[in-house]
């Protein structure tokens, strides 16, 4: 339950900055990613970020390629759209359910 737990705190917490930042600068998605490059610091966190969604997803691929546990999945999706901060604890979660 404490990685059910991580992943709502990893949806909703960084959520409530990109939800201020988008009423104070406008809902461009655009905006925002040239926002992520701003300076050297902001651009290297983005690209540790992707490099660590994009693994995270593999081992998920890989895994339930193993296991069979085809909902985990669904961790995939919460990793791109919401970010890693939720879709690693989600797997991890999903992960840890006993296998049907």
């Amino acid at each position: 339950m404490l990685y059910l737990a991580l992943a709502l705190w990893g949806a909703i917490h960084p959520m409530y900055y990109f939800v201020t930042w988008f009423n104070a600068e406008g809902w461009s998605l655009s905006t925002m990613v040239d926002a992520w490059h701003a300076n050297a610091a902001a651009s290297g966190l983005v690209w540790d970020l992707t490099i660590a969604a994009v693994t995270l997803t593999i081992w998920i691929i890989a895994e339930v390629a193993v296991r069979r546990n085809f909902r985990a999945l669904i961790a995939i999706p919460a990793t791109f759209c919401i970010g890693v901060s939720c879709g690693l604890p989600l797997y991890l979660f999903l992960r840890t359910a006993p296998i049907k």
